[in-house]
């Protein structure tokens, strides 16, 4: 294939927003639940989906190109992709996409240049409180967002319970674990272990402990942490900028005993220039939530400020490492 001149690739890089913004709205009409093996017409999808036939058709023939939905003469039908647009399907991605779609998420990447001016999160500039502030007052949009994060959950699941061995932990605290996914697919795997989930007291009050997990409320900044074997936060860290990610830290110090791991569930940011998942994700922090993606360099020295030392990092078939710390 000839590469493209650098006008023209400039060109595609541009408007390269549209064809994700086609997915976000393909995701948010369930277009894919009203097809299944048998294709059809774009008037047929959009008179069960609701939408406009005419531009459905259009969005679907952009999407095609990635490999969304397949022209089958003049009707549609599911390709892989598509099928994880699917509500039912085990894996389904519908959330997440509609999560990162949303409203308030494709507003705040809107508002990047404010972000590349003051360093702060885009998304402070449209809602007073940031990110979590907005899904208090919008408890809909809260809910796509709780939906996206379990499925998200349950994809580190599958690729970190075969690389990690939880065994050797008596008492494993799951700090900022929301609604406790994780936690509780390693105790279901770990027979003789113990949890405690900790988040905010809203979070854990909607919840009903297990017979190996307990529940406690707190704020990770300001209350003291259960006393346990290991600590997990999972995609808690990136949440924060350094200051902030470093008390976190500080926390989990002054309750964990000397023997204690520390295993910090992140995407590695790569040192050099080749494309990466995290790299994407270090955006989407910079506009939503004012925290960041870190190379093992710069945990290493976030370790080290909150008095723990980068002990080894184990990698997942996922797009996320386990960073393993011990108290120094």
């Amino acid at each position: 294939m000839t590469p493209l001149p650098p006008s023209a690739r400039l060109w595609q890089l541009a408007t390269g927003h549209f064809l994700p913004r086609c997915l976000h709205v393909v995701a948010e009409l369930g277009v894919a639940d009203h097809l299944d093996e048998t294709p059809m017409t774009a008037v047929a999808l959009a008179v069960a989906a609701g939408a406009n036939a005419d531009a459905l058709e259009r969005m679907l023939r952009l999407l095609a190109v990635a490999g969304i939905f397949e022209a089958r003469g003049t009707s549609w039908a599911h390709t892989q992709l598509s099928r994880l647009l699917r509500s039912d399907h085990p894996q389904s991605m519908r959330p997440f996409v509609r999560m990162i779609g949303g409203r308030m998420q494709w507003a705040a990447a809107g508002e990047l240049p404010h972000a590349g001016r003051t360093g702060e999160a885009a998304v402070e500039k449209l809602a007073t409180g940031g990110l979590w502030a907005y899904f208090r007052d919008h408890p809909e949009q809260a809910r796509i967002f709780d939906a996206a994060m379990t499925g998200k959950a349950d994809a580190e699941i599958r690729a970190l319970l075969p690389a990690f061995d939880f065994s050797r932990y008596g008492v494993i605290a799951d700090v900022g674990g929301g609604r406790g996914h994780i936690l509780r697919a390693i105790l279901d795997a770990t027979s003789g272990a113990e949890g405690v989930l900790f988040d905010q007291p809203s979070v854990v009050g909607a919840l009903e402990a297990s017979p190996r997990m307990t529940l406690r409320g707190g704020d990770f900044f300001n209350d003291a942490l259960p006393e346990a074997d290991a600590y997990l936060l999972s995609n808690v860290l990136h949440d924060w900028p350094d200051r902030e990610a470093a008390n976190i830290l500080r926390a989990v110090r002054r309750s964990a005993p000397h023997h204690a791991q520390l295993l910090v569930l992140e995407s590695l940011l790569p040192e050099g220039p080749e494309a990466h998942h995290a790299k994407v994700l270090d955006i989407v922090m910079l506009a939503l939530t004012g925290g960041r993606e870190r190379t093992q360099r710069e945990y290493q020295a976030l370790f080290e400020a909150a008095g723990f030392r980068l002990d080894r990092v184990v990698a997942t078939a996922g797009p996320f490492s386990v960073i393993v710390g011990a108290p120094t």
